[in-house]
């Protein structure tokens, strides 16, 4: 299964963005995403180390930090992926044969490419853009 922390942020990220004057909690927000609020509160943590979102002690909620223009789906993928790799290649193919020898330096090599393409892409494109299409 394909890792939906990054599509569950943006979610979370339109919810307080569409609720600007609100503190919206996990619960409430767990309730849209469907899923369990320790999830929220996680990702909403990972939010907040990156400085998008900001809460406080003794008060539920969180409120972003920014105006939706303002952070690019870049930002989220890079709050919640921090420092992981986007694509893994397999442990210790054989040295022994031809394909096992060389495929990890060309599967880095296309790897690398794929993932400088997605992260141009999500630069590219803002939480007010994903919004405009949520309301349209």
């Amino acid at each position: 299964m394909i890792n939906s922390r990054l599509s569950v942020a943006i979610h979370i990220l339109s919810l307080l963005a569409s609720h600007p004057r609100d503190r919206l909690t996990s619960e409430y927000i767990a309730g849209s995403v469907q899923t369990n609020p320790v999830v929220i509160r996680r990702l909403t943590g990972m939010l907040r180390k990156a400085g998008i979102v900001t809460s406080s002690p003794g008060t539920a909620g969180a409120v972003l930090t920014k105006a939706p223009e303002e952070i690019t789906l870049l930002d989220v993928y890079d709050a919640v992926f921090a420092g992981e790799d986007l694509f893994s290649i397999h442990d210790k193919p054989n040295p022994d044969c031809r394909v096992g020898r060389n495929i990890q330096d060309t599967l880095d090599t296309h790897f690398e490419r794929a993932e400088q393409a997605m992260k141009n892409e999500l630069a590219r494109q803002t939480l007010a853009d994903t919004m405009e299409h949520l309301f349209t």
